[in-house]
């Protein structure tokens, strides 16, 4: 089978592709860049991240590699749709006081469609696609599901809720049966360069106001009885539950409870407000389509968590998500995704926290 593999330089990767190669199949490496500013004010950033300037580096890595493991290797621009699809996204959920998931969309959209398309229409052949994610894939009764990896600590099936059933029919996910440390064994075992490379820790490791790129805009924040404590230079300058580094000065802790954009406020509290047991869903993606208007499930609202028991309701074109236990600091903008034990069921941005 001809495999086509998106190698980054690092060790997930390149393991993916050796592994795939040991069993046999003809593997070709392709990285998709990224990088470019295109009107962006991003200039910072490093090497411990998927979004940067020194992501040359990183494509002469996955080259080296690609050639350590003897596979045809290809670079694909997908710097404008990246821009397109993760960038604008990325700062218009911002500059509203939401706090976006850039990675969700860069898989569904780019890594796992622009990727693939470019380079069939390169006229590269190949029977499926292969990346290093920590997930499963299986077919059951026609249907292709997704299912979390192995590895608890290593599950990244949160990221890749949205992929549609065409993309689920051609992916493979190699590494799903395996943990990291597995996977840094088999690479120092077969010498591949990458063996020791640090994960990369976050989309964007530079300051986030270069990538949005705005005026400040300085308002005020407050308590829940609308108090002014101090003043801010932006609400997107805020996440949901942040502690540190609010510049104001108080007998307890406070967190950030909410980015109210209309009074361009940004709200802050104790931390027992900061939990809540309900919110509300829409941009739905269904893996497995409920059989039910209401089920009990399972579900994240980030990807480090383990799923939580919850009762999910179909509201219109929407989800309730309603936990057993309180959750805390749930953010609009993000994701819940929503499992049936290791089945991936689907998900949603979250528009409303209850």
């Amino acid at each position: 089978m001809k495999i086509l593999v998106g190698l980054s330089g690092g060790v997930d990767s390149s393991v993916t592709a050796l592994i795939l190669k040991q069993q046999g199949h003809e593997v070709i490496g392709a990285t998709m860049s990224i990088w470019g500013t295109n009107g962006m004010a991003a200039k910072s950033g490093h090497g411990n991240a998927c979004y940067g300037p020194d992501e040359k580096e990183d494509i002469e890595e996955a080259r080296k590699i690609a050639s350590q493991l003897d596979i045809p290797y290809y670079v694909f621009d997908c710097v404008e749709q990246y821009k397109k699809i993760v960038l604008e996204n990325f700062k218009s959920e911002y500059i509203q006081g939401r706090t976006p998931n850039p990675c969700i969309w860069c898989n569904a959209l780019v890594k796992f469609g622009v990727l693939p398309h470019l380079a069939k229409e390169n006229g590269i052949e190949f029977d499926k696609f292969a990346t290093g994610h920590y997930a499963r894939i299986e077919e059951e009764n026609g249907r292709y599901i997704l299912k979390r990896g192995l590895a608890p600590h290593k599950d990244q099936s949160y990221f890749l809720y949205r992929l549609t059933q065409k993309q689920l029919k051609n992916i493979i996910l190699p590494l799903g049966t395996h943990t990291k440390s597995e996977i840094r064994e088999i690479a120092k075992q077969n010498g591949l360069l990458a063996a020791e490379k640090p994960d990369s820790q976050d989309f964007y490791d530079g300051d986030y106001n270069e990538l949005l790129g705005i005026s400040e805009k300085e308002g005020n924040i407050v308590n829940t009885e609308g108090k002014i404590l101090g003043t801010h230079k932006g609400i997107w300058n805020y996440t949901i539950g942040q502690r540190k580094g609010l510049g104001i000065s108080s007998t307890e802790p406070l967190y950030v409870l909410s980015l109210n954009k209309e009074a361009n406020e940004v709200v802050v509290g104790p931390a027992e407000k900061t939990f809540k047991k309900s919110l509300s869903a829409g941009n739905l993606n269904w893996i497995i389509p409920p059989e039910k208007k209401e089920f009990k499930a399972q579900a994240k609202i980030r990807s480090t968590q383990q799923p939580a028991d919850v009762t999910v309701k179909l509201i219109d074109d929407g989800i309730e998500v309603i936990f057993d236990d309180y959750q805390k600091s749930i953010a609009l903008g993000q994701s819940v995704v929503i499992y049936d034990n290791d089945k991936v069921l689907g998900g949603g941005v979250i528009e409303k926290v209850n």
